[in-house]
């Protein structure tokens, strides 16, 4: 499940990578917190640390602000992810970042929610990992195709 701090994050470099250009003026910390409908307290740390990992630039000054750093197509949703929420495995044991063995794990060879969990969160990270932050930008009035027929409200 996607953190608050993240759905933030995602929202304004949406609307930042809806302005991309390589000419791009930059736009203020509270006009990105309202188009992206985010408080500004909490956009102001997390833009920080886009900007930290390169995906962001600010400028200073009177017409300051943020802007991407590079094309939405060049940035992966799976490292903004990771840099925003951290490991993605559903178990330590699988992560491919943050690796620790389980505490209550005989034998990971053996382990049978580790087999079952590993192939789930491959198969994930195999479209996560092929997914850019054009391809959110890119989905606005688009059906979501493949979607579950369940409800996710009461799912």
């Amino acid at each position: 499940m996607l953190t608050q701090k993240m759905k933030y994050a995602l929202k304004a470099l949406i609307v930042l990578a809806d302005e991309y250009d390589d000419q791009a003026k930059p736009l203020q910390i509270e006009e990105i917190a309202r188009r992206a409908g985010a408080p500004r307290r909490f956009l102001e740390h997390i833009l920080l640390d886009l900007r930290k990992e390169g995906v962001l630039v600010s400028v200073r000054g009177r017409s300051g602000g943020y802007r991407m750093a590079r094309e939405p197509a060049t940035v992966p949703l799976e490292a903004l992810l990771r840099r925003i929420d951290g490991p993605l495995a559903p178990l330590p044991c699988l992560s491919r970042t943050a690796y620790q063995k389980c505490e209550d794990c005989r034998d990971e060879a053996e382990c049978r929610l580790r087999r079952v969990f590993a192939e789930v969160f491959w198969s994930y990270l195999l479209l996560l990992e092929s997914l850019t932050l054009a391809d959110l930008v890119g989905a606005a009035g688009v059906p979501m195709r493949g979607m579950l027929s369940a409800d996710p409200v009461t799912s």
